[in-house]
This record gives structure tokens, C-alpha cells and sequence, in this order.
């Protein structure tokens, strides 16, 4: 039987993903993760999307960034539905409005079935707010993974 995931990403696909990732956080102190959950995550019935992906955000240790510039992309591939969840230092330059866009870019994707350029698109836009609001200083280090987190 084949892994859900298959039947959205392939493994080159998750390889382009992280060299995105990989690539704009040269021009920015922000950190950019991204995680697909292949299966059906084992949470509380009633919890929120937003707490579930909150505490992945704490669990991969987005928190810890020197800036406060973390950002995750979370995808429940089960559900097809995903969070955004940016640190606190983002969101004193960047509000809830911005990425309520960004995510109805998103969700625009993914109704298409475009999953891998959405994601694509989606990273490279979150890369341009980072980079206006958070440049790369001189002594900036990848504090987190490039890589996707499949779960």
C-alpha cells in the first residue's frame, strides 16, 4: 500500500522544498520549516489546527531562534489542510492579515492539486517578507533543518 504522501509529493519534490528553504534563509535571519504530517496525527478530537501545529512549532524548536524569526508550514495531507504559524519576533513587523493572504495563496494551490508549486510559491513569498523585515546579519548561522519534516 502505498504512503499518502506519494500521492502528493515525491521525493525529488521534498528535496526541492528544503533547497528552497535552504536558499532564501541566505537572505534573511529567519528560519523556515516545513512539516508534512503523511498520516493522520494522533491529537485530541477538539483541539484546534492551530494548537496542534503550535506545538509541533515548540516540539522542532522554532521557539529557540536568536530572533524570535521562526516560521513553520504545517500540512495535514489527511485533512488537506494546513497552518501557518510564525515566532514572535515576526509578528511584531508582520500581521495576521499578511498571512491570511498567504494562505488563501495556499489553499488556492491546493484546491488546483498544484501542492509542490504551492508550497513553493508560498515559501518564496514568506522568504521575501523575512528578508524586508529580517535581513541576514553578518554573523547569522542556520539555527534549524533545512529539511522536511514527514511525519
Amino acid at each position: 500500500m502505498a504512503k499518502l504522501i506519494d500521492q502528493y509529493f515525491t521525493e525529488d519534490d521534498l528535496r526541492k522544498i528544503s533547497v528552497a528553504c535552504a536558499e532564501i534563509e541566505q537572505n534573511t535571519c529567519g528560519e523556515i520549516r516545513v512539516c508534512i504530517y503523511n498520516r493522520k496525527p494522533f491529537w485530541s478530537w477538539g483541539q484546534p489546527l492551530k494548537r496542534f501545529a503550535l506545538t509541533e512549532f515548540f516540539r522542532l524548536g522554532m521557539h529557540r531562534t536568536r530572533d524570535k524569526t521562526g516560521i513553520l508550514l504545517l500540512i495535514l495531507l489527511s485533512k488537506r489542510r494546513f497552518q501557518i504559524i510564525a515566532d514572535a519576533g515576526i509578528h511584531t513587523k508582520v500581521g495576521q492579515a499578511t498571512w491570511d493572504e498567504v494562505a488563501q495563496e495556499l489553499r488556492a494551490y491546493f484546491r488546483r492539486g498544484a501542492y509542490l508549486e504551492g508550497v513553493l510559491q508560498v515559501i518564496h513569498k514568506i522568504g521575501s517578507l523575512l528578508a524586508l523585515h529580517f535581513p541576514r546579519k553578518a554573523d547569522d548561522i542556520n539555527e534549524l533543518s533545512d529539511e522536511v519534516v514527514v511525519k
